[in-house]
């Protein structure tokens, strides 16, 4: 009967990891595995210098059948601007002389026009400083007497971003001040990332990206704040067909662990009115900042966004006025860091925060194999144990049943 039993028990286990197995092979398979060729090149056209401080990088992304172009700028407010075609030979053509200007729409177009598909843009419009005496990180219910003028991006000067262009890990680095006392030791950068397919970055939050985004990791360092109970907040601005209004979604999770402590996301997003027609573009962030250069547990800093509003005019950047014309809409949000009790900016001297920017619908998080692994075996140990348990019973009754006839001694 011992063997019996050791044969059952066996054949359960292995029944149990073959499951396993095939739970999680399916989780890997079903990924997201789209690939594009990435490619990046910095003012693209260009045959002679251009100001100090002006930059343009062409994040050229080819898939199967189309082709994404993102498009980074410092010309006026930092802009990442995001085009999609349905060609594999689609290109950027800008008019340098006229894109200079900032006057001129149409100075930067993609090209053939009839392959263009999708486009918006987002633009980094403002940083506002504010007040927070009674340490209630609320600036929407705070006087206008709280803020200080706010430090109008399309006034920076920025670095070059040739010397930060990273071709290899498909990155590039924009730094800048407004040339201030507040910003002699300190500056506000923008990193850019380019994909080539789904993965994650290394430091929290650990967005889940995929080859269809980019991904926008904006910091605040050494910069010198107007008052010991300053805070801050991110204008951000969105340019889109007016047949596309946006809207944003805060979708929650019962995971944390690509961000601790964090079980939602937020995803400004851009689709038809009254239609079931999917998602077509997206900015996407997790509501928690960064007080500390090691992003950490002990660092992380909660954040929150407005309702997108209207704006009445497109916003100062040359790249949304060189590609944008009319029939195309703006709306602004401000994202705002910190919470109620929460330490103030200087305390620490930094503040960072990340956002993806991508095409169709938002990347949704999962668990991760090692976790599924984990709860197949924590829930599956004990149906092992019970339908063991189940046939053991029923092997010992049987043995233990008289037979129907037995001889008289």
């Amino acid at each position: 009967m011992a063997a019996t039993v050791q044969l059952a028990r066996t054949h359960l286990m292995l029944l149990l990891l073959f499951l396993i197995l095939q739970l999680v092979s399916g989780f890997i398979l079903d990924s997201d595995d789209y690939r594009r060729r990435v490619s990046l090149e910095l003012n693209p056209g260009l045959n002679s210098s251009v100001p100090p401080g002006v930059s343009l990088l062409h994040i050229q992304a080819r898939g199967a059948s189309d082709t994404l172009h993102f498009l980074f700028c410092s010309l006026g407010a930092p802009t990442l601007l995001l085009v999609h075609t349905n060609s594999t030979s689609s290109s950027v053509k800008v008019d340098w002389p006229q894109f200079l200007s900032k006057n001129d729409s149409g100075s930067l177009q993609v090209e053939p026009k009839s392959s263009m598909l999708y486009s918006s843009a987002l633009v980094f419009t403002r940083l506002w400083e504010y007040e927070d005496v009674n340490n209630t990180a609320d600036p929407q219910n705070m006087p206008s007497s709280s803020f200080f003028p706010p430090y109008e991006l399309q006034s920076f000067t920025w670095g070059d971003l040739n010397k930060t262009l990273n071709s290899t890990t498909r990155t590039a680095q924009l730094c800048g001040g407004d040339g201030n006392s507040s910003f002699s030791n300190g500056s506000l950068c923008l990193a850019i990332s380019a994909f080539e397919s789904v993965g994650r970055d290394h430091i929290w939050p650990r967005l889940l990206h995929n080859a269809n985004s980019s991904q926008v990791h904006v910091w605040l360092k050494g910069v010198t704040a107007r008052s010991n109970y300053s805070r801050f907040s991110l204008e951000l601005q969105t340019v889109g067909s007016r047949e596309l209004p946006s809207r944003v979604d805060v979708v929650r999770s019962i995971d944390d662990e690509y961000t601790p402590s964090i079980f939602q996301v937020s995803e400004w997003v851009s689709s038809p009115v009254n239609s079931t027609s999917p998602v077509l573009g997206y900015s996407q962030w997790k509501p928690v900042a960064y007080r500390t250069v090691a992003h950490n547990l002990e660092g992380a800093t909660p954040c929150r966004h407005s309702s997108p509003q209207p704006m009445a005019e497109l916003p100062p950047s040359g790249l949304v006025k060189a590609y944008f014309g009319n029939g195309y809409q703006t709306s602004g949000l401000n994202i705002t860091f910190g919470i109620a009790g929460d330490p103030f900016y200087g305390v620490t001297n930094y503040l960072s925060w990340t956002v993806l920017v991508g095409l169709g619908s938002p990347p949704i998080d999962s668990f991760s194999p090692l976790v599924i692994v984990i709860m197949a075996v924590g829930l599956g140990t004990p149906m092992v144990l019970i339908l063991l348990g189940g046939v053991c019973v029923c092997i010992r009754k049987r043995q233990a049943e008289p037979l129907a006839y037995e001889p008289i001694n």
